[in-house]
C-alpha cells in the first residue's frame, strides 16, 4: 500500500521552517560570517535554489529567521505561564524566566544579527521594527507574569528596567558562564520589585 504523499503546501511549510531553525544555529554556534545562505541550505538538507524560492538572499533569510524566533520565544512564553508559581516566589521566578530570553541560543543568535546590523544601514532597517517588535511583547508578557499595571508610569519604567537588566545580563553570558552571579542578581532585583510594586495583589 503506497503511503498518501505529503501536500505541497505543508512540505513548503516544514522546508521554510527548518530553514529557518537551520539559520538560528548556525548564528548561534558560528556566528555571522559562516551563515550564509549556501551554508543554512547545506545545514538543512535543502537545495539552494529551493532556498532561494523561499528566502531570495540572505537578507531576507535573516530577517525571517528573527521573525520566526522571535515569534517562537513569545508563544513559549505564554505557555509556559501556568508553570510559575504563585506568592511570595513568583516575582523572582518571573524575573528568571525574562534573564532566559537574553541567555539561550535564540538571543545569541539575534546579537550576532544586530551586529553586523550596526554597520549596514540597509540590515539595520530591516532589523529595527523586529527589535521593536519583539521588546513591546517582551515588555506585555513581563507586566502579565507579575500581574501588574502597566499605566502606572513608575511601574512602566520598573518593568522596562527589568527588561534591560536581562538584556545586559545576556551579554555578560556571551563570553562566560555568568550563571552564580546571575543568580544572585536576579534574587536581588526581586526583591526590589517585590518592594517598590503592587504585585499579587498586594497594595
Amino acid at each position: 500500500m503506497v503511503a498518501p504523499r505529503e501536500p505541497k503546501q505543508d512540505r513548503s511549510r516544514a522546508t521554510r521552517q527548518r530553514l529557518l531553525e537551520a539559520t538560528i544555529e548556525s548564528l548561534a554556534e558560528q556566528g555571522w560570517g559562516p551563515t550564509t545562505v549556501g551554508h543554512v541550505a547545506e545545514r538543512a538538507g535543502v537545495s539552494r535554489g529551493a532556498t532561494q524560492h523561499h528566502f531570495p538572499t540572505r537578507e531576507d533569510l535573516i530577517t525571517a529567521a528573527l521573525d520566526y524566533m522571535f515569534d517562537t520565544r513569545m508563544g513559549d512564553a505564554v505557555a509556559e505561564e501556568g508553570d510559575l508559581p504563585t506568592g511570595a516566589e513568583r516575582t523572582e521566578a518571573v524575573v528568571a524566566r525574562l534573564v532566559e530570553y537574553y541567555t539561550g541560543p535564540m538571543f545569541k543568535a539575534a546579537l550576532q544579527v544586530w551586529t553586523a546590523a550596526s554597520s549596514d544601514p540597509d540590515l539595520r532597517a530591516r532589523v529595527l521594527p523586529l527589535e521593536d517588535k519583539f521588546g513591546r511583547a517582551a515588555h506585555r508578557t513581563a507586566v502579565r507574569h507579575l500581574g501588574v499595571d502597566d499605566a502606572d508610569p513608575r511601574t512602566h519604567r520598573l518593568v522596562q528596567a527589568t527588561l534591560d537588566l536581562a538584556r545586559g545580563l545576556g551579554l555578560a553570558d556571551v563570553l562566560s558562564d555568568d550563571s552564580r552571579r546571575r543568580g544572585e542578581i536576579v534574587k536581588a532585583w526581586a526583591a526590589v520589585l517585590d518592594a517598590s510594586l503592587p504585585i499579587h495583589g498586594r497594595t
